[in-house]
């Protein structure tokens, strides 16, 4: 049955079922899948009129009764439990009676894992033993270490189910690959602040930067909701050029740190060497051992050497050979949209980093690129800016480039953190940011899109802004490029 806000009661009362699953995105589907198959009562409830995924969710759990309106309305008190979705916030008023009955989606995938081994036990059996679980999460650059680190354990032979934040959902996972014996995810802030414990196997903090403060009532709020990744692990991962990674003083966790600052002789995993020769090393009890040429990560950039320092740290973490994961390193292309090199044409780089939605990213992207070019960077910014302060990039844009476009809705805002040392370009759309930039880079330079914004002034999405960079350089860089050879030919 479902309860409309125009027909349902004033306080309308849902059945008296043990959970109740507040909003039906593709967690919250993932969720009344899960409890349907455990044979578990639940109800749902959403705000919109007409959800995704309600006309399963009527065939699947026909008996789930469904309310749609506003949340304000309902009698949450028969509820022994209420399981949110990520976009969900848990500071609202509705929530004050029932706060210590709020979980989220990945505490029920822990909670499973926990059955799963508690079965084991009881049969004296390795059937259903726990799998393993290494969580990932930062404001920057989880989505390509969870791809990269899944990868390497794929080529290493392991079964392994990726998810969470980045594609299929944690509990989708769960059933549709009930037989992995690692699970690799990564995790929003939005899913860790609803998780009492998370259990990880090996739980890596990557970074933190400015992003939804609103959320989480300022960055010691975001902080404390990234932290709880750290709950009950085995292993924590974290960034040793990054306090903010770093997990809390009551927090109980053996850590391994990794670090791209030279000269850094703390860190376990760590760039070492001089700087025309580079190393990726890992520092034992036998002493600093070489892994690979920093230059020989596919991915370009000081954060990406940083990134493979902590999928080396994770994999070795978890047993994976030292041999195969180098060897991924060395042709892992990243994910569309984070750092994706589309063309290399008369010494140019075309970089699309459109996932550079807030200045961290944006920060990241222009600090990994930028010494390791031998000309200048080209940045292309603008968007919507959500309230950002643009400030933090006028010092390393005054070391590293040679000129901002900046584009969009914000893009006098940005202008204007900027200082006079910078050539700024403004325009109005991306299409004529790329124009400008073909006119002014030169060999040796990298033209960068990583907007600091958000999109929506103008795209329906980072991808789709992405794509139109993508689709850009292959008409204007590529095939001019190709017919000008064909020309001198």
């Amino acid at each position: 049955m479902t309860l409309s806000a125009a027909t349902a009661p004033v306080t309308p009362v849902l059945a008296k079922g043990p959970t109740l699953v507040v909003g039906l995105g593709v967690s919250g589907q993932a969720i009344a899948r899960h409890l349907s198959d455990r044979g578990i009562d639940f109800a749902v409830a959403d705000t919109r009129s007409e959800p995704p995924g309600l006309e399963s969710l009527h065939e699947y759990a026909p008996q789930a009764e469904v309310y749609l309106g506003p949340l304000e309305a309902l009698d949450l008190s028969g509820f022994s439990e209420i399981v949110l979705s990520p976009g969900i916030d848990p500071r609202q008023s509705v929530f004050d009676a029932t706060r210590d009955r709020l979980v989220g989606e990945i505490a029920l995938f822990v909670r499973a894992l926990d059955e799963r081994e508690a079965e084991s036990v009881v049969l004296s059996s390795e059937h259903g033993k726990r799998p393993r679980l290494v969580a990932i999460t930062g404001s920057n650059a989880k989505s390509t270490v969870t791809t990269l680190v899944a990868q390497m354990a794929e080529r290493a032979g392991r079964q392994v189910a990726v998810g969470g934040n980045l594609g299929t959902a944690a509990l989708t996972l769960l059933r549709e690959q009930p037989d992995a014996e690692l699970y690799v995810l990564e995790l929003s802030s939005f899913q860790l602040e609803t998780t009492p414990e998370l259990k990880a196997d090996v739980a890596c903090f990557l970074n933190l930067s400015e992003d939804h403060l609103d959320r989480h009532d300022g960055m010691l709020g975001y902080q404390a909701a990234k932290r709880a990744i750290f709950r009950g692990a085995g292993l924590a991962v974290i960034n040793a050029d990054d306090v903010w990674s770093w997990p809390a003083e009551d927090d109980v966790v053996p850590c391994v740190s990794f670090s791209v600052q030279l000269g850094n002789v703390e860190a376990e995993w760590r760039l070492a060497g001089k700087s025309e020769s580079l190393y990726l090393c890992h520092a034992d009890a036998q002493g600093l051992h070489e892994v690979m040429p920093a230059g020989a990560v596919h991915l370009a950039g000081r954060h990406n050497q940083a990134n493979a320092l902590a999928a080396l740290a994770m994999g070795t973490a978890i047993g994976l050979e030292e041999a195969v994961m180098v060897a991924e390193l060395k042709i892992f292309a990243g994910l569309p949209h984070r750092g994706e090199l589309i063309a290399d044409q008369q010494g140019v780089r075309w970089i699309n980093d459109s996932k550079g939605t807030n200045v961290g990213a944006t920060l990241a992207a222009i600090a990994g690129l930028g010494p390791t070019l031998d000309g200048k960077l080209v940045l292309l910014a603008g968007g919507q800016g959500k309230g950002a302060d643009f400030s933090p990039l006028a010092a390393p844009l005054a070391d590293y480039a040679r000129e901002v476009v900046v584009f969009g809705q914000d893009a006098a805002l940005l202008a204007a953190a900027l200082p006079d040392s910078v050539t700024v370009t403004r325009v109005n759309t991306l299409i004529d940011a790329l124009a400008q930039a073909q006119q002014v880079a030169c060999s040796g330079d990298c033209v960068l899109l990583s907007p600091a914004c958000a999109s929506l002034d103008q795209f329906a999405n980072y991808m789709v802004r992405g794509d139109v960079f993508r689709n850009w350089v292959a008409q204007h860089v590529v095939i001019e490029s190709v017919g000008e050879e064909e020309r001198d030919a």
